[in-house]
């Protein structure tokens, strides 16, 4: 077995090039020279303020030098990929906090061996140094009934943290305060992860196997063991087993509080499932955030935080960040809110029924059931063989409409009506040109004007439209190429020998497309259709 391919130039160089990466696309970030250190650009708007520090291993981004801004970190150092940042790079942040002008420095720290005695020995040379510091342990992980005496793990509940304090620090509270806070907030704080796939570290082999069509429950972020394995299942049923878990009485991990004895309000790090599952437990859900916030490499899964919240929590948790990382999230509670629109009515007017135009759908549609397999045979040498298929689904959609419908007798509407259908039901490029088709020509044939004229009129308008959106042109091997009745047969056997310069089939080698292009096919049907229906033909 090889190591993963990865886009990097090295694994030595990859660490440091990310960081600059960030700091050079994100003005208001800095690096401190000689670390490892991402800094707020703005060190003067510190003075008098806590200063909050965070960080820990790379391969969590963009955790968590995405989070240094107003409003959430001052700065955040990273050590080499999943290990701890040496103790002289958080020494040095700390300081260069402290000659900044900062009151006081709190460092936020996964709980990780590692990291807690990396940044408590830099609190430690600190505080030697003269400088107030603090420091909180995150540990709200929930996977495990009885942990160990390492504790719970740290995981991306961190990032709340970040932002809860650094709304504080922002509105000038002391360290005291902040660290009061943020530690009861801790209490009601949980997260478990759920992986597909294993990761790696750049130049290294996977940290575990995990079998095609297996997940495993409780992960750490760096790939530690979870709790148990199982087979992939639906979104729904891996919400619930997550949020079962996260809530059983009988695991000294379990979140306490909101999930487990409702009428609570709490904060999702998750979308539309977790929102639904948690609902159903009679809790509010107040905000929700989707998205990458603290990944394990290039490992494939899901993290779902919780986190009770009351009101001043959510009037911190929504105070403005400038951290390039924080989601631009509404701060309207989520349960209860309307998310439904209703589309705008067309208004209608109620017409006599057209037999002439009825008649002739019907001959279109049955004609288009018929040719179903003989358009997909011929989809199958330039497409992906489902001509014949889409059509028939239109055929199909046209055919139910005319159960409950009366046809109007303004052609204009019908042709509006049945842009309409197309569009919806029918799929494909050729939905979306049919109903350009139908949608352009509309406006040329009303109840006062449905002549030869204005029907020729009508088509070339269609036409038009189709070329000027589809981008193709008569000569092309398109459904294009097939426009005038007499024509039609001739005009879609013609396709044969044409080049395809539009459409799926322009993608495939010329030698291997021999057919009559099915659209035309397909288009010439339909005008065949529509003229025997008007010569009264069965």
């Amino acid at each position: 077995m090889e190591p993963k391919k990865k886009l990097i130039n090295s694994a030595d160089s990859c660490v440091d090039e990310a960081l600059c990466g960030l700091v050079r696309a994100s003005g208001g970030l800095s690096l401190l020279k000689g670390h490892r250190v991402v800094l707020r650009s703005d060190p003067d708007n510190l003075r008098g303020k806590v200063a909050l520090l965070s960080g820990g291993g790379s391969g969590h981004e963009p955790a968590h030098g995405g989070y240094v801004g107003a409003g959430m970190l001052s700065a955040a150092v990273a050590g080499g990929v999943f290990a701890s940042p040496p103790p002289a790079s958080v020494l040095a942040a700390i300081l260069s906090l402290h000659s900044a002008g900062a009151s006081g420095v709190l460092l936020i720290v996964k709980n990780y061996t590692g990291d807690r005695l990396n940044f408590g020995l830099a609190a430690e040379q600190a505080r030697n140094h003269g400088v107030a510091v603090d420091m909180v342990i995150v540990a709200e992980d929930c996977a495990f009934d009885q942990p160990s005496k390492a504790g719970r793990r740290g995981l991306c509940g961190t990032i709340f943290i970040h932002k809860l304090a650094g709304a504080l620090a922002e509105e000038g509270c002391s360290l005291d305060q902040i660290v009061s806070k943020v530690t009861e907030v801790l209490k009601g704080i949980g997260t478990l992860g759920v992986s597909l796939s294993p990761c790696s570290v750049p130049g290294c082999l996977p940290s575990f196997e995990l079998p095609p069509g297996d997940m495993e429950l409780g992960l750490g972020i760096h790939g530690e063991a979870g709790i148990k394995r199982s087979k992939v299942a639906s979104a729904d049923e891996v919400v619930k087993t997550m949020m079962d878990h996260m809530t059983n009485p009988d695991s000294q991990s379990h979140l306490q509080g909101p999930v487990e004895q409702g009428s609570s309000r709490c904060c999702v790090e998750c979308d539309w499932q977790v929102s639904t599952v948690t609902e159903s437990r009679g809790v509010v859900v107040a905000r929700v955030m989707s998205g990458s916030f603290m990944t394990s490499l290039e490992m494939a899964g899901v993290s779902l935080t919780l986190m009770r919240a009351d009101q001043e929590t959510l009037r911190l948790f929504d105070a403005k960040t400038s951290a390039p990382a924080w989601p631009n999230l509404s701060s309207q509670c989520v349960s209860g809110r309307g998310y439904i629109t209703d589309p705008q009515a067309v208004s209608t007017r109620p017409q006599d029924d057209a037999p002439v135009m009825r008649k002739a759908l019907e001959k279109v549609c049955s004609t288009l059931l018929e040719k179903q397999e003989e358009l997909n045979s011929l989809d199958r040498a330039g497409g992906d063989g489902d001509c014949g298929n889409t059509h028939a689904q239109a055929a199909r959609a046209v055919q139910e409409w005319l159960q409950d419908h009366v046809v109007p007798g303004c052609p204009g509407r019908l042709l509006s009506v049945l842009a309409g259908l197309v569009q919806e039901k029918m799929g494909g490029s050729s939905g979306a040109l049919y109903s350009l088709f139908l949608t352009a020509a509309a406006g040329h044939v009303t109840e006062g004007r449905s002549n030869a004229a204005a029907w020729a009129s009508a088509v070339h308008a269609g036409t038009q439209a189709m070329r000027r959106y589809g981008g193709a042109d008569p000569g092309d091997r398109t459904m294009v190429r097939v426009v005038v009745v007499d024509a039609a047969a001739s005009g879609a056997e013609s396709t044969r020998n044409l080049t395809a310069r539009a459409g799926r089939a322009s993608y495939v080698a010329a030698e291997r497309v021999t057919l009559p292009d099915p659209g035309a096919v397909a288009v010439a049907a339909i005008l065949r259709a529509v003229l025997e229906s008007l010569e009264g033909k069965k």
